[in-house]
C-alpha cells in the first residue's frame, strides 16, 4: 500500500497591511518564518522536533532580497533548529505556498521523506512584487510569443467574457469583507493564527488587519478601474487579437474588489502516519490529491481544469466536497468558478479570501489550507478542495481529508 501524506498541525501568521502601514513591516522574513517554525515546537510539546524534520520548503512569489538566498534554510539556522534537514525555497507565482505543501506531499507518498514543513511566506511591504522580475516582465518578444498579460487585464477579460458586472465585482468584495469580519468576531481563525512578538516578547501583530467593516456598495463604486492604464499600454490589443470574438475589455476591477498586498507566513506539518506518531502526534487530515493545469497565458481561467484533475485523482465528484476555497486575487475569476462548478455560498470562501483578508503572495496556499482544515474541524466536515490561479495560465488544486 503507497505511503500517504498526513497533515499533523497548519499554523499562520497574521495578515499584516502592505500599504505603508507599520503592521509587520519591522519584522523581517526571515524573523517571521522563524518564529512560525517555533510555533510548530511549542504547539507540539516536542523540543526534539527539529532533528526529526527531513526537510523545509518554502514557498514564495518574490525570492529576493529580505527574503531570498534560499530562506529556508537560513531561518532553520535562524531559529536554532540546526538539527533539521534540507531547506528549500520554490517560485510558482502565487500558487507558491501550497506548491510547497504538495511536493512535500509527493515525497512523503514517495517514500523520499518522513515528516517535513512546507508553506509560504511573502513581506511584500518589505521586498516589492516582481524585484526580482523576469522575461515575462520586461522582455518584449518574451511577452509577445508567450501571449502573456498581466493578471489585472486579464481577469478584466474574464469579466468582459462572461459578462460579469462591476456591480457583480462590487458585490462579491462586500460579501468577503462581511465573512471575513464575522469569522474573526466568531474566533474561527484562533485555531491557527499565531501571533507575532518582538525580540522582547511584545506583540506586533495578533489579528488580521486587512478586513474593513465600515466597507459600502457606495465606497467601493466610486473606485476607479485600476488596470485600465497598463490594459492600454498594448495588453489590451494583446488578448483582443488572441480572442478575436471578444469585441472589448472593459476594465472593471479596482482596488476594492481584488487582493490586497499583504506581509503574511502560513506553514504545515505533515508526515507519513508512523513516524507522525512516533513524535507522538495525530493526524488531523490527509492530502487525497493534488493537480496542476494551465491555459493560454492570456487567461485567468486554469482553476476548473485544475480542480477537476485532482477530484478526478481521488475519485470524486464536484459533489463530494463539502467546503472550497478558491483565491480572492480577483473577483472576476472568483465569481467564475463559483458559477461553472455550482458551489452555494455557504460552502465556498466561507472565512473570506484574499479581497478581505490579503494576499501575501507566495503565503496564500498555506492560509488558505488553515481555513479550509480548521472549518471542516468546526463544521465537523470531511472533505475540502482548495484552488489557486496564477499567471501566465497556471493553476493548481489540492483535495484534503480530514480524519475524524
Amino acid at each position: 500500500m503507497p505511503t500517504q501524506a498526513f497533515i499533523y498541525d497548519v499554523l499562520r501568521s497574521p495578515r499584516g497591511r502592505a500599504d505603508g502601514t507599520d503592521d509587520l513591516y519591522e519584522v523581517k522574513p526571515i524573523d517571521l518564518l522563524s518564529q512560525c517554525l517555533r510555533a510548530f515546537q511549542r504547539r507540539s510539546g516536542r523540543e526534539d522536533l527539529p532533528a526529526g524534520i527531513d526537510d523545509l520548503i518554502i514557498g514564495c512569489n518574490t525570492p529576493a532580497g529580505d527574503q531570498g538566498y534560499n530562506i529556508a534554510r537560513a531561518a532553520l539556522l535562524n531559529a536554532g533548529w540546526a538539527q533539521a534537514r534540507g531547506g528549500l525555497q520554490i517560485n510558482r507565482f502565487n500558487t507558491s505556498g501550497l506548491e510547497a505543501i504538495n511536493l512535500a506531499a509527493a515525497r512523503i507518498t514517495a517514500g523520499y521523506g518522513k515528516v517535513m514543513i512546507a508553506g509560504g511566506l511573502e513581506c511584500m511591504s518589505r521586498v516589492p512584487t516582481y524585484l526580482n522580475s523576469g522575461p515575462m516582465m520586461n522582455d518584449p518578444s518574451t511577452v509577445i510569443n508567450s501571449h502573456y498579460i498581466p493578471q489585472g487585464v486579464a481577469a478584466d477579460l474574464v469579466a468582459s467574457t462572461h459578462r460579469i458586472s462591476r456591480a457583480d465585482l462590487d458585490a462579491y468584495a462586500l460579501a468577503s469583507h462581511a465573512k471575513a469580519i464575522a469569522a474573526a468576531q466568531a474566533g474561527h481563525f484562533a485555531a491557527s493564527l499565531e501571533t507575532i512578538t518582538d525580540a522582547n516578547g511584545l506583540v506586533i501583530l495578533a489579528e488580521d488587519r486587512i478586513p474593513r467593516q465600515d466597507l459600502t456598495t457606495e465606497f467601493l463604486g466610486e473606485l476607479p478601474p485600476r488596470f485600465a492604464e497598463m490594459g492600454l499600454a498594448g495588453f489590451n490589443e494583446m488578448a483582443l487579437h488572441r480572442f478575436p470574438l471578444v469585441d472589448h475589455i472593459a476594465h472593471l476591477h479596482t482596488t476594492g474588489n481584488t487582493s490586497k498586498a499583504a506581509d503574511g507566513c502560513a506553514l504545515c506539518l505533515l508526515g507519513d502516519l508512523e513516524s507522525g506518531r512516533n513524535l507522538g502526534l495525530e493526524p488531523r487530515a490527509k492530502i487525497r490529491a493534488v493537480a496542476l493545469s494551465a491555459v493560454d497565458a492570456t487567461l485567468l481561467s486554469g482553476g476548473v481544469n485544475a480542480c477537476d484533475l485532482a477530484l478526478e485523482q481521488a475519485g470524486l465528484q464536484r459533489q463530494d466536497i463539502d467546503l472550497w476555497e478558491f483565491n480572492e486575487s480577483f473577483a472576476a475569476p472568483t465569481i467564475r468558478f463559483q458559477q461553472q462548478l455550482g458551489i452555494p455560498d455557504d460552502r465556498f470562501n466561507v472565512l473570506g479570501g484574499a479581497i478581505a483578508l490579503g494576499e501575501p503572495l507566495g503565503a496564500v496556499g498555506g492560509m488558505m489550507l488553515c481555513h479550509l482544515l480548521d472549518e471542516l474541524e468546526r463544521r465537523d466536515l470531511t472533505l475540502g478542495s482548495l484552488t489557486i490561479d496564477a499567471g501566465a495560465g497556471l493553476a493548481v488544486s489540492t483535495v484534503v481529508e480530514r480524519i475524524a
